[in-house]
C-alpha cells in the first residue's frame, strides 16, 4: 500500500512551525554545547585538546600504570593549580600518598586549590575527604561500574527523548522516500545504543574505544541532517515556491 503524507513542514500553521523551530534551535544549541563539554572533559584526558582514542581509553578503561589523580593533574585539571602545587600532588600520589605528608601540607593545598569546586559542585568527588582521596590515588581503572550505570540510564532516557521529537518533526519532511526517512529517523537511536554499549566494552578492553567515537559522531550527524532539513523546509523552501505576481 502506498504511503500518503497528509501534511508537510511547509504546510504547517505559523504557530506550529514556530513551536517546532524553537525546539529544534534549542536542541541544536544543546548538542553543540554538549560537544564542547566533551572536548573540555574527556577531550583533555590525555592532557591535549581534542578528542582522541587515547582520551576515550583513559576515561573508560583508565591508565592502569598510574592513579586517577595523576591522570587528572596531567590532563583536564592541569591548569587548576600552580605548577609547584600540581607537581607536589603528583609526587605525593606516586610515592604512595603517605598520611604524614597529607597532614603536613597536601591537605592544605587541596583545601586551597581543589575544594572550592570539588566540595561544592555536584558530581565532583570531594577530595578534601582523605577517604575519597585514597580512591583517587589508587590505580586508575577508569570509570567505575556505578558511574557507568548512572550515566548510561540518564543518557538513554534523556537523549532518546530528544531524538524522538526531532524524528517526529522530521516525519513531516518531503523529498525522501519512506525507507530513507525511516533509516534517518532510526539512525540516531542505533548510534546512541552503540555509544553507550561501547562505554562498557571499553571499560573491559581499550580496543573498543573507536566505537565510542563512531557512536557519538553517528548520532550527531543524523540529528544534524534532520534538524537542518526540517528548518529549511519550514522557512526557506516555502519562500522559494512563492510565485512572483505578474506586473
Amino acid at each position: 500500500m502506498k504511503e500518503i503524507q497528509r501534511f508537510t513542514l511547509g504546510d504547517l500553521a505559523l504557530p506550529t512551525r514556530t513551536l517546532f523551530t524553537g525546539y529544534l534551535l534549542a536542541v541544536g544549541l544543546g548538542l553543540l554545547f554538549a560537544g564542547v563539554q566533551i572536548m573540555l572533559t574527556h577531550g583533555m584526558a590525555d592532557g591535549k585538546l581534542g578528542l582522541s582514542v587515547d582520551d576515550i581509553v583513559y576515561s573508560y578503561y583508565g591508565k592502569r600504570d598510574g592513579s586517577k589523580l595523576v591522570s587528572k593533574l596531567n590532563g583536564s585539571m592541569k591548569d587548576n593549580a600552580p605548577p609547584e602545587v600540581r607537581l607536589a600532588l603528583i609526587k605525593w600520589a606516586e610515592s604512595g600518598a603517605p598520611q604524614n605528608e597529607w597532614e603536613e601540607r597536601i591537605s592544605m593545598d587541596v583545601d586551597q586549590y581543589c575544594s572550592p569546586c570539588h566540595a561544592n559542585v555536584p558530581g565532583l568527588a570531594d577530595i578534601s575527604d582523605k577517604a575519597v582521596m585514597d580512591t583517587m590515588t589508587a590505580v586508575d581503572s577508569g570509570a567505575t561500574v556505578s558511574t557507568l550505570t548512572r550515566v548510561s540510564h540518564i543518557h538513554l532516557f534523556g537523549i532518546s527523548f530528544i531524538f524522538f521529537f526531532v524524528g517526529w518533526i522530521f516525519t513531516y519532511a518531503t523529498g525522501f522516500s519512506p525507507r530513507t526517512k525511516a533509516i534517518l529517523i532510526f539512525t540516531p537511536f542505533a548510534f546512541l545504543i552503540v555509544d553507550i554499549l561501547a562505554w562498557w566494552l571499553t571499560k573491559w578492553s581499550p580496543n573498543f574505544a573507536w566505537l565510542v567515537i563512531i557512536g557519538g559522531f553517528g548520532y550527531s550527524m543524523a540529528a544534524t541532517v534532520m534538524i537542518f532539513t526540517s528548518l529549511y523546509q519550514m522557512w526557506i523552501a516555502p519562500l522559494r515556491t512563492v510565485k512572483t505576481p505578474a506586473a
